[in-house]
This record gives structure tokens, sequence and C-alpha cells, in this order.
């Protein structure tokens, strides 16, 4: 096999000023040296590193049909070892199996370009020192490497359908991975990597998650479009304790989490970016997620809650997502806790008296339209079932048992949610202890939430600010519900009512300060405290002459703990 002596960048400007008739016919790495001498990329050189390594002097043909791991790899290899450079990835499709990418690399996938997944399994390894979790077959990785590029406008495609088999990996709510499927490909795994960027290719079509980035730092995703929905957990992004990670510009529809968060992320900003997926944009899990910006971003066709924070231990703190549009989702946030371990093989009972918490959590400037239930994908070519718990869904901050959420805040949030929440709901009390999945917590009977705006259970320092909840259909349920709430302001809610219940209810809760509320439509009273703990609750100034009583006592709560001023 004949080898072409790789190009630099500057012999390339150079040969470009050759007039276009004396390039007439002439390959990218054909053209004979003119105005300079050839590159020897000897490291003395101050050129080294900058050179261009096109797969198909290594014996890769893009026609759909040869299998090119190994020039590719031969490319990306010599590159590497002589001090980095560019991989060009040319137009046509180069099938391949598992490639791993080294440090100084920049794997440049031209326009009309398209690495393409083997179909076969035997066509794909593990990535070496790539961790098992959630599988670690893999079409394109890099382990423990740093100053490595994937860009381009071309494609990256695993061919996943051809991994299907109707089994997903089973990690969902109650099922551990017990049986599950993880013996198919990942596209891209990027393992404990230093100073790594990705921009502007499409990456579509993986067997399994597309994006795997753990224990990595110093990360930059920009203008990639994720197209990911032929198989069953089909991931978007994918973290695990990575650090120093900016995201914009990106466009994300996949089959389950776009931009999972698990474990202990911090340092990161995600902005100017669009979402759609059946589950889950954010969600969160565990570890010490802290320091997160989400900003500017459009959420659409999306269910099971765009903003998911489900976990036991967990030190979550420093959130912030504004500048949000939320069209047609579920949830639309969910954030349960419990302070303690949720598995239930946990030998280290020692760790459970570490502190967690989950605290400083803001939301401003959130539009948000709420179905009914969730919808399936047109091009998701199998069914997703719906959980009960998924009907008629509110926002939910769920701590539990003792522990509390801390400073949450919501500060001009205006949903729309579809309504049809049913009196049975409304009188739902006892609502399950459990800091799984908002879902999951909705899923007893009767389906769905008693609240259809807000249920806050174990918040300290809550605030709400020019909030506004209303519906598109009748809704039986008051609009928000405080149970075991403490130190909170409500500024300017507006939301409407049902002239079968109360618009709001507290149960056990303290402290609690109401300034400007309008009742916007008629309600059968605007307050109703229960249980004997509930003191300290005060209401001053609004619109409430849409209720038809003010307040309603019950279960043990004294009518002196509640002031009202109108």
């Amino acid at each position: 096999m004949k080898k072409h002596d790789p190009v630099s960048r500057r012999q390339w400007f150079e040969r470009m000023a050759i007039p276009a008739v004396a390039l007439a016919g002439a390959s990218l790495t054909g053209i004979p040296a003119v105005a300079a001498p050839a590159h020897t990329n000897d490291k003395a050189t101050p050129l080294a590193g900058t050179s261009i390594y096109d797969i198909r002097d290594f014996g890769a043909k893009g026609d759909g049909q040869t299998l090119n791991t190994t020039a590719i790899q031969a490319a990306i290899d010599d590159c590497h070892q002589k001090q980095g450079g560019t991989v060009l990835i040319p137009a046509g499709d180069f099938i391949c199996g598992t490639i791993e990418m080294k440090s100084g690399v920049t794997l440049h996938v031209a326009t009309n370009g398209r690495l393409l997944g083997s179909k076969r399994r035997e066509d794909y390894t593990a990535g070496k020192g790539v961790p098992s979790g959630n599988g670690n077959i893999v079409f394109i990785y890099a382990a423990n490497a740093e100053n490595i590029t994937v860009e381009g406008n071309g494609t990256i495609d695993g061919n996943g359908l051809s991994f299907y088999n109707g089994k997903g990996d089973n990690t969902g709510p109650g099922q551990r991975g017990v049986g599950g499927n993880f013996d198919r490909p990942h596209l891209l795994i990027f393992s404990q990597c230093t100073r790594f960027q990705v921009k502007d290719v499409l990456l579509t079509n993986s067997a399994y998650h597309c994006f795997r980035i753990l224990k990595c730092k110093h990360v930059q995703l920009h203008n990639i479009r994720i197209y990911n929905r032929v198989n069953k957990n089909n991931d978007g992004f994918h973290f695990n304790d990575t650090q120093y990670v900016h995201i914009s510009g990106c466009d994300v529809q996949c089959q389950d989490d776009a931009c999972a968060l698990f474990g202990s992320n911090q340092f990161v900003t995600i902005t100017n970016c669009s979402f759609s997926t059946r589950w889950s944009i954010f969600r969160f899990g565990g570890g010490e997620a802290q320091n997160i910006t989400v900003s500017n971003c459009l959420i659409y066709d999306t269910y099971g809650c765009p903003v998911k924070i489900s976990s036991g231990r967990a030190r979550i703190e420093n959130l912030s997502f504004s500048n949000i549009i939320m069209r047609n989702v579920t949830g639309p946030i969910g954030i349960g806790f419990t302070g303690s371990s949720n598995n239930p093989n946990n030998n280290n009972p020692a760790a459970d008296t570490v502190p967690s918490f989950v605290r400083n959590i803001s939301f401003n400037n959130i539009r948000a339209t709420v179905v009914e239930k969730p919808v399936n994908h047109p091009d998701i070519h199998f069914g997703v079932n719906v959980f009960n718990g998924e009907l008629n869904s509110c926002i939910t901050l769920n701590g539990v048992g003792k522990v509390f959420l801390e400073n949450i805040s919501l500060t001009d949030v205006h949903v729309i949610y579809a309504g049809g929440g049913t009196k049975e709901q409304a009188a739902k009390r006892q609502v399950p202890e459990l800091s799984a999945e908002y879902f999951g917590v909705w899923g007893t009977e009767p389906f769905g939430p008693p609240a259809y705006g807000l249920y806050a259970r174990n918040v300290k320092g809550l605030t709400l600010q020019n909030v506004r909840f209303t519906y598109e259909k009748a809704d039986a349920r008051p609009a928000v519900i405080f149970d075991n709430v403490q130190d909170a302001i409500v500024t300017g809610l507006s939301a409407q009512g049902s002239p079968e219940t109360e618009l709001l209810r507290l149960v056990n809760s303290k402290d609690i300060l109401f300034t400007a509320i309008r009742v916007l439509t008629p309600a059968a009273t605007l307050l109703q405290v229960e249980g004997a703990a509930t003191e300290n609750i005060k209401i001053d100034g609004g619109d409430i002459s849409k209720a038809a009583k003010p307040l309603a006592v019950e279960k043990g709560a004294n009518k002196k703990a509640v002031t009202i001023r109108s």
C-alpha cells in the first residue's frame, strides 16, 4: 500500500494559491510540492502538529462496503505519533468498527463524509481504559487523552437500528439493570480526558447512548446536532463526574435522557440549545452536582419531565435554569430527595452520616405548556409505556422524611396545564414518601398529584414571584399545595381556581407570607389550612374576590394561625 507524505496546513494554503488550471484533477494529497519543500514532520520543525492525514492514503475506501477500521486507526496512530494534526474523513461512506482517538488528534469529518458503524457486533470492542458501568462497547472513544477535537459538517452514524432487539438496559425505576441489554456499542465515549472539543458534526443512530463523557475536564461542545431515536436508551449527552463543561448551539432529538448529569458534575454551562425526547432533558442523580447554569433553551415534545432531580444521598447546589421555553411537556420540574442511600445493597451505612443537601436552585423566566399525558413520537419506531403518575402532572418539590430542600425559587414562571384533574386526586392526603422520579411518586391511586400547579413538601426557604398557573379545561385540584413548608414568600401568584375545592392548601406549614394574590376564576375557598403544626400564615393584599370564602380550617389546624388582609 502506497502512502503519501502528510500535507501540512501551510503547504495546503501555499498550494491552493497555484492557478486553478494547474490543480485540475489533482487530489489534496497528490499535489506535488511547488512553493515550498515537502515538510518531513521532524519534531524540530515549527509546523509539527499541523499536518493533514487523509484516511484514503492509509487504504480507506468510502464505498459503503469496505471495513475501514484498520486504515482509520492507522491514520490516527500516525497523526498521534508525529505530534498531532488532522485526520481527514473525506466525502464518502466509510464503514468501520471500534476506533480509538488519541492525544493531539483532530478528526475532521468533511461535508458529505460519513463514518458509518459496522452492522456486525464482532467489529466492536470495549474501550481500553473505559469503565464498564452502563456498558463500554463503543464505536469511537478516547481514554486518558488530551487535546482532542472532533469536528466538521459530516456525520458519525452508529447504524444502531442493526442492534435493536426490543430490550433496553433495564436501568429505569425499580429495574436496577437486571436482565438488561448492555452488549451494544455507544457512539462516542470520552473517559478521563482533558481539553477536548466536539463541534458542528451530526451524531446519529447510536445503538446505545450517543455521547458518554466520564470524569473529564475542560470540555467544549458546540453546534452539534444529535438525532438518536432508533434504539432503547438512546441518550443524547450523558455526563458522569465531569468538570468545566461548556455546551452551546446544540440541537438534540433523542429517545432517552437528552442531557443526563449523573454524579459530581461541576462548573457546567448550557446555553442556546434545543431539546426533545421521550424521557427527560436535564437529569440529575447523586454525587456533587454543583455550579451549573442552563439558559436560553427551547424544550419541546418532552415527557418524563424536562428538569428532573431524583436522589438519595447527594450534595446538589447552585443550579440555575433561566430563559427557557417548554412546549408540550409533562412535569415540567421534578425534584425528589431523601438524604439517605437509595441502594438496598449499601454496605457502608457510615456514609449516610456525611451531610447531604439539595439547595440553592433557581428557575427564572420559564414559559411552559404541560400536556395531559405523554404522546409517542412518530419517529420512534417502538411504543413507550405511559406511567400512571405521568397523568395530570405538575411541578413537584419533594423532600422526604426529615430532610428538606433548601432555598428554591421560581421567578417569572408561567405554566399552562392541560387540566382535567379530578376531585379524587384533590382529596389525596397521604403522598408516598419516595424520592423516585416524579411519576413514581404519583403512580398510586388515584393517579396524578393532588395539585395541578405546584406540590411542595419539606422545603425551607421557598420563593415564588410572578408565578402564573392556568389550565385549558376545568381542573378540580388546588393550584398549590405546601406540605411541611417553612419560611416561604409568595408574591404575585395568579392562578385559576375550582368551584369544587380550595385554591391554596397548606399542611403543617409555617412562616408563610402571601402578597398580591390573584384568583383568576371562581374557587370554593382561597386557603385551606390543615394540621396542628400550621402557624404564622399571612395573606396581604391582592384580588381574592372570586373565592367564595377566604379560609377553611381542617384536621386540627388553628384559625388563629392565619391572618388575611385584603
